[in-house]
Formats: C-alpha cells, sequence, structure tokens
C-alpha cells in the first residue's frame, strides 16, 4: 500500500468504512521520510561508476541494502573508501537479509568500493590456449616418437596423441601451483 513520494517520502494510504449509503469513501494520507544515505560508487578504486541514493533497512531503518548493491553492479565484494587513502575495510553484512552488520545515519554520503566477480572466460580461454599451444609445438618438433621411448617397457603398446600430452602438462602444472601452501602447512 505504500506509494514513493516526491523526495524520499513515502505516501501510505488508508481507506476507512464508511456506511453503503456513502459513494465517496474518506480517505488519510500519513508521509513518512524513508531514511537514505548517498552512496559514492567506485569499482576497483576507479571511478566513481555511479552515484545514487539507496534507502535503509531493517527494524531501526539504519542498515544499508548491500546485497542490492552487489546484485545490481556485478561485485563479489564491497570495501569503505577514501579517496586520498584507497580501499579500506571490508563491509560486511548479513547473507540472509543482505543488510550491513554496522548502522549508518540518515543522510550520510558513503564511498564504497566494489570488487568484481571473476569471469571464469579468462581462465578457461588461458587453458585452451595453452593446450592449443603445447599440441602444436609437440606436433611440429616431434615428428616421430623417440627410440627410447619405443624400446621402454612401460609404453610398449601405447599411444598417446599430442593432445592429450599437452593437456595432462597443464592439469600437472595447475595442480602444483593450486596445491603448493597446501604442502607447506603440512610440513612438506
Amino acid at each position: 500500500m505504500g506509494i514513493e513520494g516526491e523526495e524520499g517520502e513515502a505516501m501510505i494510504s488508508e481507506v476507512t468504512e464508511q456506511p453503503a449509503g456513502n459513494p465517496n469513501p474518506s480517505t488519510r494520507s500519513v508521509k513518512t521520510k524513508v531514511p537514505e544515505v548517498e552512496v559514492h560508487l567506485f569499482r576497483c578504486g576507479r571511478g566513481p561508476i555511479d552515484v545514487f541514493l539507496s534507502g535503509l533497512g531493517g527494524w531501526d531503518q539504519n542498515q544499508l541494502e548491500v546485497q542490492d548493491i552487489l546484485d545490481k553492479y556485478g561485485f563479489k565484494s564491497l570495501f569503505a573508501y577514501n579517496i586520498s587513502s584507497g580501499r579500506g575495510v571490508p563491509i560486511r553484512f548479513n547473507a540472509r537479509t543482505g543488510r550491513s552488520i554496522l548502522p549508518y545515519t540518515d543522510g550520510a554520503v558513503i564511498y564504497v568500493d566494489g570488487e568484481p566477480k571473476d569471469s571464469l572466460v579468462k581462465p578457461v580461454t588461458k587453458i585452451l590456449v595453452g593446450v592449443a599451444m603445447l599440441t602444436l609445438l609437440i606436433a611440429v618438433f616431434v615428428k616421430e616418437t623417440p627410440e627410447w621411448f619405443k624400446t621402454s617397457s612401460w609404453f610398449t603398446n601405447m599411444k598417446f596423441p599430442p593432445w592429450v600430452l599437452a593437456c595432462a602438462v597443464i592439469v600437472f602444472i595447475r595442480m602444483r601451483k593450486r596445491t603448493k601452501d597446501v604442502l607447506r602447512k603440512f610440513g612438506w
């Protein structure tokens, strides 16, 4: 039943019951000011990419709607931002409600820096280009199977196409990079 009015005010209308003989029901209106903050939004320290008013929500009407900002601009996290010193602490929010943990006052001006979501296109493209390059190099430089490979008892009846070898090399290198810290943690 709330209708947005000018300057961030919400109009709440209520129709009172009148006897059936009166065709014009009386209407009462209540104006309440929706608390808002002015948000200056940056992306990785560049910008501002947008300046907008954001309504505060929650029981006390003092919590920033962080999840709405994350969804609208495609960010994975938000940080407090200072133009002179840069990015500050992350803005924590309740995962269930999407509202900030810390309260904000009505009319405040806040500077926020967003971290974009990671794209899946970049790592997949790197892997595909790596496989293609390794396959090309193996196909050009290894015209014939080496003699030691033919006589080895391990590989007597096996033939590996170049793209399988390239994939194995890439998987091995990526797994080694990802597990380097895990091995150190366990003392290896």
